[in-house]
């Protein structure tokens, strides 16, 4: 009963965090689209933001929608083979079938809690696999030891293709009255920051590796590496590159096929495609469910690069996260809860021979 409260409670807790900062985004955007309004001579009980917000909903190309939908099957598609190929090594041949529905249910659980679905994709693949949880367990850690490091790429990519947009976005929006450069000015506080956090720690080396905190990051980092040298176990490490790669060329087609649904971005490039798709995808690491109000705040400032309006990146950004949880990880996930039980009636698992 303890352990149910707790889960309500965190439950809450992020929900609330997430339609706090979602709150945020749409009135600091309802103060400039008021504005906007008013300029134009748009009398206010006129100019609803949630009426515009439906309004473009009117307007969604819902083809481009359903290619979403696709994309993030193959995505998951491929996250399942991954998988499979990082189990096989212990002697356990998964089902496809199963790797993916525990995949999309997954996504699910983690609009419940953020990062739930960590624990419950591993422990439904056990039960129904027949496989030890703790096993099972690693292979999702070195999963993720492989999407961290895919993440940070695409994002380091995007930032040398665009790095001269980004840095005159940041410059301008990032200046302090009176001061000149106020990019110059962060950056040099932060350096500042930086020297002195690099003298306390080696003042306060020995007492700081003895601390809990630095033990547990040693931990993580020596479970990062752990998780990267399971590939030389696989009997097929370019299949497995090729899933890993196509996951994430999935998850940006899945905001480039987005900006077809709406006019405002349907002639955005690609290179603005993965821009957001970059900033959009750290919204949804922030611990809020499935990224809301975090997501929307970045994926609007990366459009807000490229000329959209901000009442406009609000609406994209709406679309996009609706569809996004709605359609694929709800709609889907809820047909993994379904069909998982049922194909797995008469199952009998055996081990790899």
């Amino acid at each position: 009963m303890k352990a149910i409260l707790i889960n309500i409670l965190k439950f809450l807790l992020f929900l609330g965090i997430g339609l706090v900062i979602l709150y945020l985004v749409y009135q600091n955007q309802n103060t400039a689209y008021q504005e906007e309004c008013a300029l134009k001579g748009i009398p206010e009980a006129e100019c609803s933001l949630v009426t515009k917000v439906l309004q473009d909903f009117g307007r969604v190309d819902y083809f481009w929608i359903i290619m979403v939908l696709l994309a993030f099957t193959i995505s998951n598609i491929s996250r399942a083979k991954r998988w499979q190929m990082l189990i096989r090594p212990l002697g356990y041949n998964v089902r496809l079938i199963n790797a993916f529905l525990t995949v999309v249910i997954g996504y699910f659980a983690n609009l419940g809690l953020p990062r739930m679905g960590e624990i419950v994709k591993p422990g439904l693949l056990a039960r129904y696999e027949r496989a030890p949880l703790e096993k099972i367990m690693g292979t999702a850690v070195a999963d993720r030891v492989f999407d961290v490091i895919s993440i940070l790429l695409v994002t380091a990519f995007a930032f040398i293709l665009e790095f001269d947009r980004i840095w005159a976005f940041f410059s301008e929006y990032a200046s302090i009255p009176g001061e000149g450069s106020g990019l110059g000015t962060l950056i040099l506080i932060l350096s500042l920051i930086l020297v002195a956090a690099i003298i306390v720690f080696w003042i306060f080396r020995k007492q700081i590796m003895a601390s809990k905190l630095a033990l547990k990051i040693r931990d993580l980092a020596l479970g990062f590496l752990q998780g990267l040298q399971t590939v030389r176990q696989l009997d097929r490490p370019f299949w497995f590159i090729f899933h890993s790669i196509n996951i994430w060329v999935m998850y940006y087609l899945m905001t480039y096929l987005c900006f077809f649904a709406f006019p405002p971005t349907s002639e955005l490039s690609a290179t603005a495609a993965l821009l957001v798709f970059v900033f959009g995808g750290w919204g949804i690491v922030i611990p809020s469910p499935g990224g809301m109000g975090s997501y929307h705040f970045l994926a609007q400032t990366a459009l807000t690069m490229y000329g959209v309006s901000g009442e406009d990146g609000f609406s994209w950004a709406m679309i996009a996260f609706i569809s996004i949880q709605l359609g694929c990880n709800i709609l889907i996930g809820l047909i993994g809860l379904i069909l998982l039980p049922i194909i797995n009636r008469n199952y009998q698992p055996a081990l790899q021979t």
